[in-house]
């Protein structure tokens, strides 16, 4: 009879810090959580049970927000521009990685200080500039394409950032086989460099949507009533009677919704990136 190895008491340290866990886990999911269930009650039903999930499920406030608000346009507008600057800013990002990561220059290393710097500008600081910009290139009467363009220029600097690292990672040995069998350096970077950099491209991805589906400010000065975003749309579902808190949660459903689905297709190759920069750490 063979006597087992005897459990080890976890320590206070590990309790502690995997009840800190626990208690930062629930401040983050309770509130979504609420909103959620929020969304499918009515406003009274909200105040006489708070935690407990609806019984009746109805879309009611979401059909209200739609016609309060036109959601569905915000959300159009929101998806156009948020997928428009993506692209671009990931083809430009993509292109100049490569090339910084790539060339031993003085110009390369200064064209990556410079995208460091830029990152540093707070936005708030070129608000005005950017809404003259916008009057005198006549661009304020297409928000949607003003928009796209501004988003990829301040999306870009981070996205090649974080890029010249992937790039750099990959043995120069590589690329110097396939250009000795005749392919340009575009086949090189579309065939063999693209997918060994995957996990970068798609964290990128994730952080510009992210951050463009998200921002208020600019989308709040730049658009019109036809042309406002989900995050513009959202503060108009107050009602001026009164706090209508389950029409509000609806919109905030509508306008979480987009960005979970988009993590939830992309979360693998972005954990894949978090670990092979780990590894490389």
């Amino acid at each position: 009879m063979t006597i087992g190895k005897p459990r080890r008491r976890p320590s206070a340290g590990s309790v502690l810090a995997y009840g800190v866990v626990l208690v930062y886990a629930a401040a983050m999911v309770l509130p979504l959580y609420y909103v959620i269930i929020s969304a499918f009650k009515t406003n009274e039903t909200i105040f006489d049970a708070p935690i407990t999930p609806p019984t009746n499920f109805t879309f009611d406030e979401f059909t209200r927000a739609d016609e309060n608000v036109n959601m569905t346009s915000a959300l159009l507008n929101s998806a156009v521009i948020t997928i428009g600057a993506g692209i671009v800013a990931l083809v430009l990002a993509v292109l100049a990685a490569y090339g910084i990561a790539r060339k031993r220059s003085r110009f390369a290393s200064a064209a990556e200080t410079s995208f460091g710097l830029a990152f540093l500008i707070p936005g708030l600081a070129v608000l005005i500039p950017v809404y003259l910009l916008a009057v005198k290139t006549h661009l304020i009467h297409t928000p949607r394409l003003y928009l796209v363009l501004f988003y990829t220029a301040t999306t870009l600097p981070l996205s090649v950032l974080i890029l010249v690292p992937f790039f750099r990672s990959i043995p120069r040995e590589i690329e110097e086989s396939a250009t000795m069998d005749g392919a340009g350096w575009l086949t090189v970077l579309r065939y063999i460099m693209l997918p060994l950099v995957a996990p970068g491209v798609s964290t990128v991805a994730i952080l510009n949507f992210l951050g463009v589906w998200n921002e208020y400010l600019f989308a709040s000065v730049l658009t019109t009533e036809a042309s406002r975003t989900v995050q513009v749309a959202l503060p108009f579902l107050q009602d001026p009677r009164g706090a209508n808190f389950a029409l509000l949660s609806a919109g905030v459903v509508i306008t979480l919704l987009p960005v979970y689905v988009t993590y939830v297709i992309l979360q693998r190759r972005m954990q894949e990136a978090l670990v092979a920069g780990s590894v490389k750490g």
